[in-house]
């Protein structure tokens, strides 16, 4: 019951941070970029883009550790593109910031709730979203550490959000630089918890 309130929780806060991210019109994380990007271009849900993407990521994490696609990851998945589109349709679909000030306020309090969704889920130690999945297999191969992983998934989904046109901005360099150390500094918090 702890682990599953963990994974619940922590995808609920995670990406009710996403969704700031995007509403603040700043500019969304790399992964995020993508998705809307790819929403924009062909149609479909941020949240169904979410999915789609994933069960991608979990072909090539599936690769990269010569192992067996993670099918449950297609759970959370599921979760997080239904959460996501929970918070952007039923939420925040009306909200328009138009104060500059707010968007930076609400950007950072987005990028905090990412950072302390991804600390709580991954305490469930269940199947973890793809892309964390992506930061794992590279630190697993790699030997980098959990920060730097997590940057270089960061860089190769700039770069696919790029080719889609995806609202990147100033708030997409901090993303993709400040998560993982942000990770990193609420992680332990959280491991204590789940002790």
């Amino acid at each position: 019951m702890k682990r599953f309130l963990f994974y619940v929780i922590g995808l609920f806060v995670l990406t009710a941070g996403v969704t700031l991210t995007i509403k603040s019109d700043i500019g969304a994380g790399a992964w995020d970029a993508l998705n809307v990007g790819l929403s924009n271009t062909f149609g479909l849900t941020v949240g169904s883009w979410v999915i789609i993407v994933g069960i991608i990521l979990i072909i090539i994490n599936a690769f990269l550790m010569k192992a067996w696609p993670d099918f449950l990851a297609l759970i959370t998945i599921v979760v997080t593109g239904a959460f996501i589109d929970f918070w952007l349709i039923t939420v925040f679909e009306n909200w328009q910031i138009q104060d500059v000030f707010v968007a930076y306020a609400v950007f950072v309090a987005g990028v905090i709730l990412i950072a302390l969704g991804i600390s709580i889920y991954l305490q469930a130690k269940f199947a973890v979203i793809p892309i964390d999945g992506l930061m794992l297999a590279i630190h697993s191969k790699t030997g980098l550490s959990i920060r730097t992983s997590k940057t270089v998934g960061e860089l190769l989904a700039l770069l696919a959000a790029v080719l889609f046109s995806g609202p990147i901005g100033v708030g997409t360099i901090i993303i993709t630089f400040g998560i993982g150390p942000l990770v990193q500094f609420f992680y332990p918090t959280f491991e204590k918890m789940n002790a």
